[in-house]
């Protein structure tokens, strides 16, 4: 399921309220079939095992080689040896067309599109049973936008993950989207499968994707009309 939606539609306060970072005024959320508002921080910890997140800017611990920061979850939870981490390191980052070379280097020595693919292969390090993808693209130039869709394409099929994808980028939508919602003012107000999403006539869904300055999206701030005059 991919999310879209423009600026301040309320994505991100979802996706936050999803992980339990913020705490809704009202309603349930339900996670894996498990209702988590107000759970315990030892029972949020068992629901979040099964979770992996792709950060919008990758989120990468500075302080720590590339490694390390796969292997987060998995050193922080004392559940492996050092050498073991470092093989599942190994692992997901082949998984995501990195080499064991860069098991030692720091996160500052990378680009944005090596950044972004070492923070997929720390989300699908363990293994999850649900992936969420904040911007996934954010940042990217239209090579590395396309790279990373197709990886996270082939890797979600791979594990057989429910995924959960924010984004306002159309063009990620189409690559890795079997539904989509479009969200605006904090309400799902269309919802579909990637064919319908182009076959659709509904004027907020074609505002949107066709990336429309006029139609029933409210645009923040003023509408300015520019008149050019004059020859060449």
């Amino acid at each position: 399921m991919v999310v879209i939606g423009g600026s301040g539609s309320g994505k991100s306060v979802m996706l936050k309220s999803i992980l339990g970072l913020l705490t809704p005024d009202s309603g349930t959320i339900h996670v894996d079939g498990t209702q988590t508002v107000g759970l315990s921080r030892r029972d949020r910890a068992h629901i979040d095992a099964n979770i992996g997140m792709l950060f919008q800017n990758g989120a990468l611990f500075d302080s720590l080689p590339v490694w390390r920061n796969v292997a987060f979850r998995r050193l922080q939870d004392n559940t492996l040896d050092m050498q073991a981490a470092r093989d599942i390191a190994v692992t997901s980052l082949s998984q995501v067309g990195l080499g064991p070379e860069l098991l030692d280097v720091f996160p500052a020595a990378l680009s944005g599109g090596m950044q972004k693919r070492v923070g997929l292969a720390r989300a699908i390090a363990s293994k999850p049973d649900i992936i969420f993808f904040d911007e996934p693209t954010t940042g990217l130039d239209p090579i590395m936008t396309d790279v990373i869709n197709h990886l996270i394409r082939d890797c979600v099929r791979e594990l057989g993950a429910t995924t959960l994808t924010i984004t306002h980028d159309v063009t990620s939508v189409r690559a890795i989207a079997d539904k989509t919602a479009l969200l605006y003012q904090g309400r799902i107000i269309w919802q579909g499968t990637t064919d319908e999403l182009e076959q659709s006539d509904d004027p907020f869904l074609n505002q949107f994707i066709n990336g429309l300055a006029h139609g029933p999206i409210e645009v923040e701030g003023q509408t300015v009309e520019a008149t050019v005059t004059g020859g060449a």
